[in-house]
């Protein structure tokens, strides 16, 4: 006789059919006889036999179908959409999630507040996956920043002075301010599982600044200093800019209190025929292609080495960006990032 799948039946005859097979095997009929008869396989009418010694008549009735409550349910394809553009547009305190990041746990609870429906944290991950996310560490941004400020500066504010500084054949540099200092390590380490690599380091704490400006171009131009960024420290760096680009200067800054100080601008005004400073919009320093340049030092120039002392920590930082100086594909290379590819 040929095998039937049962599966293929309505659910009312297998309910049936479960049942008759059941009672046949315990009147006395042997399972291989039954399974014969019936035109199932063996393997399957054990599997009943298995539940129903487990769990009794209620095991061999009908499930009820589709999502029960506390079990995993599929997100119809719609829902999938929803979804994605939520966790794309928005973050959770938006939506008024207790979270603050896109966790599996936070998306799952967005979906069982919007749809009703339970996902399990392993199957979040099997969706993200499939929709093309993937873990990642967050950038930084104020809160106090406008987004339309950004925007406007990025799509109007900054081709007009790019067609500007061609019209007077000028060039243009993004300049920025960082410190470094001397317990700041980077990157991973490898050691035996269980067993924490130790970084050891000077107990001396120290650290220098630097102030440096790159242009499109692959151009970058640094000076270290020790002490507190002043007006005279930002005047001493925009004559040597002007120095050494032997032509008129876009000098674009963010709005650090220095950099709008009365003694900077009355120099800059002094000196309006060689240089032109411009300020970022607040609270922006992404959009800044120099702070790309920044975290390559601390990254690679700074977080990778030992220094034992201020003189070896300068001695470090300047041969670091003064070999990324001669590397223009480099410079030219932070610019590549999505925040600043609009000052190509």
């Amino acid at each position: 006789m040929t095998k039937r799948d049962a599966r293929r039946l309505d659910p009312r005859t297998q309910e049936e059919l479960r049942f008759r097979a059941v009672a046949a095997v315990e009147s006395g009929r042997t399972a291989t006889e039954v399974a014969r008869t019936m035109g199932v396989s063996r393997q399957q009418l054990q599997e009943w036999l298995r539940i129903y010694r487990a769990e009794g008549e209620k095991g061999l009735r009908n499930k009820r179908r589709g999502p029960t409550p506390g079990r995993t349910a599929l997100l119809a394809p719609w829902q999938q959409g929803v979804i994605v553009r939520m966790i794309t547009d928005r973050c959770p305190e938006q939506l008024k999630l207790p979270f603050y990041l896109w966790t599996r746990e936070a998306i799952a609870g967005l979906i069982k507040e919007r749809f009703g429906i339970t996902i399990a944290i392993r199957t979040v991950g099997d969706y993200l996956r499939k929709w093309g996310f993937t873990p990642q560490k967050p950038a930084r941004r104020a809160v106090e920043q406008n987004p339309h400020a950004v925007r406007a500066w990025k799509e109007k504010e900054y081709p007009r002075i790019a067609k500007e500084a061609k019209a007077e054949g000028a060039e243009i540099h993004w300049a920025d301010e960082t410190g470094v200092r001397s317990d700041h390590y980077a990157g991973r380490s490898y050691s035996p599982r269980g067993k924490t690599p130790v970084i050891e380091r000077t107990g001396k704490r120290f650290g220098i600044n630097i102030i440096s400006s790159v242009t499109n171009h692959g151009t970058l131009r640094f000076m270290a200093f020790q002490g507190s960024f002043s007006a005279e420290v930002f005047i001493d760096f925009l004559e040597r800019l002007v120095k050494s680009a032997e032509r008129k200067v876009y000098v674009i800054v963010d709005r650090h209190s220095v950099h709008r100080s009365g003694d900077v601008s009355r120099w800059v005004e002094a000196n309006a025929s060689r240089v032109r400073l411009i300020f970022l919009p607040p609270y922006a320093p992404e959009v800044n292609p120099d702070e790309y340049l920044n975290n390559d030092l601390k990254e690679n120039g700074v977080g990778r080495n030992v220094f034992h002392s201020v003189a070896d920590m300068l001695e470090g930082v300047r041969s670091y960006l003064w070999g990324t100086q001669k590397r223009p594909d480099i410079v030219r290379s932070y610019f590549l990032h999505p925040d600043v590819l609009y000052a190509n």
